[in-house]
């Protein structure tokens, strides 16, 4: 997996590549931890670039959220692709995540939500 991150008009996007699994979720799961205990409060994860996710990254996905709605901070994903929101259908984690189609739009949902 790779992973990488830009600042865009008041957030993070972090955007992870490859399969988020058990052998990686860990890693996901530092970076994210990492940046939240640096100070950031405006998160996007695009995956667009994640062709599969187990549940060990929901979980990495699910403590990102809890952490981050405990500092009055705000997550929102994009761009995932079919076999992913499958994923996250079945979960039932399409109704606990802000999901967007783009990055741009989840940007502005959590730059919106934080004003």
């Amino acid at each position: 997996m790779e992973i990488r991150e830009e600042r865009s008009e008041g957030a993070l996007v972090i955007a992870p590549a490859g399969r988020v699994d058990s052998n990686t979720s860990g890693e996901l799961e530092g970076w994210l931890l990492n940046r939240l205990a640096a100070g950031e409060r405006r998160l996007v994860i695009d995956l667009a670039g994640v062709e599969y996710i187990s549940s060990a990254g929901l979980r990495v996905l699910l403590l990102t959220l809890n952490k981050l709605k405990a500092a009055g901070g705000r997550l929102a994903l994009c761009s995932m692709g079919e076999s992913v929101r499958e994923v996250f259908e079945l979960a039932g984690f399409t109704a606990i995540f802000t999901i967007e189609t783009s990055r741009d739009l989840a940007r502005a949902r959590v730059v919106q939500a934080a004003t």
